[in-house]
């Protein structure tokens, strides 16, 4: 008889092989993220089709974010990761392929593309299902920010190889060709991690009874957070990293080159907040740490709008990335320790799905705004909506503690 899956202890090794995969998916994603704006402008495309995208993207991820949580809880979640990397390959060469913009909304639709860099895709919940097994509640925070720290400095790496193509474009190579290269590299990224993924099999154990609901007593407080997280999805989805960079772009006209320096350290900064986003909720708590770093980063943002020159902004950015990024490893712990373990994928998923969903509402609307010379708005709006976010999810959760608190 098999123990149920709460009861499967995942070994230490198969979290290495998560952590290696993230890494190479979280690097496609940092350069596709900072390429996306300018492929597409490449093809002809203004800013109000580059925010449709990024769209479309993005609400094909959240559909497909929900689908995949709620299957975690009793399918193989090794076969849902392998199959997720299938995507990424086939998303890279259909990009790489694609000129019509028809097609590119497509791919972006139903693909894997990224535009935000971060921490959304269907990879998550199932990732994250894995790696809370694998860990006690008191080690738990410190190995999501082990997995955050991971991805973000491979991020931050992407985007320091999004000046990849104009290496290419000195070379002789056509600019068109070169920015289409990097996405044929995005589906032999898929492919590596396919090959991580598949070493898991052996301790992943779905759970076997299919009556058993994927979300069952923790429903409540599960909604709950996912309506609070909404809101800061919607926030954040106005300022995605492919819409800062078209507004560096625009506002600033930045090189491309510069751009990639400026996310890569953009992306180093958020990497090392994680650990102390660890450090530092095991001082003042998990919800306490959400809430009073991501506060200021708020402000940074709405600074960064009305800076008078680019090195101001990028100044205000550079603390904005600092300290925006210390509620993820945060968050996902805190998620993770408010449910019971077979609730986990769907937990996973259902936080994630509805912040997808809103997040894809946001940068088709910031697109019209920078189409329409409102440029410092989106950035507002973002800042704004995050820190009413912050004050909302203090009140509804502060005396819901994690185990490791009580």
């Amino acid at each position: 008889m098999e123990p149920p899956a709460s009861k499967v202890r995942v070994p230490l090794a198969a979290t290495h092989y998560v952590y290696g995969a993230r890494a190479l998916r979280d690097f496609g994603d940092g350069y596709t993220a900072v390429l996306l704006p300018v492929y597409l402008t490449a093809l002809g495309l203004g800013p109000f089709e580059v925010g449709v995208t990024a769209t479309l993207a993005l609400f094909g991820s959240a559909l497909a974010t929900l689908a995949v949580g709620f299957l975690g809880a009793h399918v193989d979640q090794r076969r849902l990761l392998i199959a997720g990397t299938g995507l990424m390959v086939v998303t890279g060469l259909a990009f790489a392929a694609s000129s019509a913009y028809a097609v590119v909304g497509l791919v972006a639709f139903i693909g894997t593309i990224n535009p935000s860099a971060g921490s959304v895709s269907i990879f998550v919940p199932l990732e994250h299902a894995v790696l809370s097994r694998s860990v006690v509640d008191s080690e738990r925070t410190q190995m999501f920010a082990r997995y955050s720290l991971v991805g973000a400095l491979a991020a931050a790496l992407g985007a320091l190889a999004s000046a990849t193509p104009e290496v290419l474009t000195s070379l002789g190579i056509s600019r068109l060709s070169a920015l289409r290269a990097m996405f044929v590299f995005y589906a032999l990224i898929g492919l590596g991690g396919a090959a991580l993924y598949a070493q898991i099999s052996a301790v992943v154990a779905p759970i076997a009874d299919k009556s058993v609901s994927a979300l069952g007593p923790s429903r409540g407080i599960v909604y709950r957070m996912a309506a609070l997280f909404c809101i800061d999805s919607f926030a954040g989805g106005f300022a995605v990293q492919s819409l800062m960079a078209l507004w560096l772009f625009h506002k600033f006209d930045l090189s491309l080159a510069t751009a990639a320096l400026f996310f890569f350290w953009s992306g180093v900064l958020a990497a090392f907040s994680f650990p102390v986003a660890a450090w530092l909720s095991k001082r003042i708590g998990l919800i306490n740490t959400m809430v009073f770093t991501h506060i200021p980063s708020s402000v940074g943002l709405i600074l960064a709008a009305f800076a008078p020159n680019l090195e101001i902004a990028l100044v205000l950015l550079l603390i904005r990335s600092a300290l925006s990024q210390m509620d993820v490893p945060t968050r996902s712990s805190y998620v993770m320790a408010v449910v019971t373990p077979p609730e986990r994928p769907a937990a996973a998923s259902f936080t994630a799905v509805p912040r997808s969903l809103a997040a894809a509402a946001s940068p088709a609307i910031a697109g019209a705004l920078f189409a329409g010379g409102f440029e410092a708005w989106p950035l507002v709006i973002c800042g704004s909506l995050k820190i009413a976010y912050d004050l909302l999810l203090l009140k509804q959760f502060r005396h819901l503690r994690p185990p490791e608190e009580s």
